[in-house]
């Protein structure tokens, strides 16, 4: 049976939200060597016991402190050996290398700079991925994704008026978007200058853009 090719239309929409973040979140490594692993993961656990009583002093729930990561690898320094008449050299174990990775959820934003200057002098090895973002993300693109899908709708409706055909189903359905477009109002804070006078770094959080863009084939007749 031979496929009857159905007359169509396609249209696009778009949805966009502008909303304040309500949570931040951040990382951050801890790690330590010694030519003891044991001893290597001792320090480790001290310094994250007492970054985690920093952050709750801070107001962060404990829940809100996640391990993302625990590596242990053997780091080794390769050493010439001068005794051997064209050079030539070996390997020789330096330590154990153990690194903790977390990431943190920071729930009162207020709190967010006191937390960053606290996490630079407590021997934190890299913070990293400060972003204000919303604790129900999934919730804002669905409806960017609603406000597009309508918009759509509605440009198909009038076309279709214009074209003097009705709207009968729809053929072919796509998304693009759905990502956060943050806009800040300017950086008011030197950290480094911050963490020397151990005071917060100022960290406004702007806002997110959160967009949504659709395209919908439609069967008119």
């Amino acid at each position: 049976k031979a496929d009857v090719q159905k007359d169509t239309i396609v249209v696009s929409g778009k949805g966009e939200l502008t909303v304040k973040p309500d949570i931040a979140t951040i990382s951050f490594s801890v790690e330590s060597e010694n030519l003891d692993v044991s001893k290597a993961s001792d320090a480790v656990n001290t310094k994250i016991a007492k970054i985690i009583e920093a952050l709750k002093a801070d107001g962060v729930e404990e829940k809100d402190i996640k391990t993302t990561g625990y590596n242990i690898y053997p780091r080794y320094d390769y050493v010439n050996n001068s005794s051997y008449p064209y050079g030539g050299g070996r390997q020789v174990l330096a330590g154990y290398n153990v690194t903790q990775n977390v990431d943190v959820k920071i729930r009162d934003l207020s709190k967010t700079g006191r937390v960053v200057t606290d996490l630079s002098v407590l021997n934190v090895s890299n913070i990293s991925s400060l972003n204000f973002t919303n604790d129900k993300y999934d919730d804002l693109v669905r409806q960017a994704r609603d406000e597009a899908i309508a918009d759509a709708r509605s440009q198909a409706q009038k076309l279709a008026k214009a074209l003097g055909v009705k709207l009968v189903n729809i053929v072919s359905f796509s998304e693009n978007g759905n990502y956060p477009v943050p806009y800040y109002g300017g950086y008011g804070g030197d950290m480094m200058a911050a963490t020397k006078e151990v005071r917060p770094a100022v960290l406004p959080t702007g806002e997110n853009k959160i967009t949504s863009s659709v395209s919908i084939t439609y069967e008119i007749r």
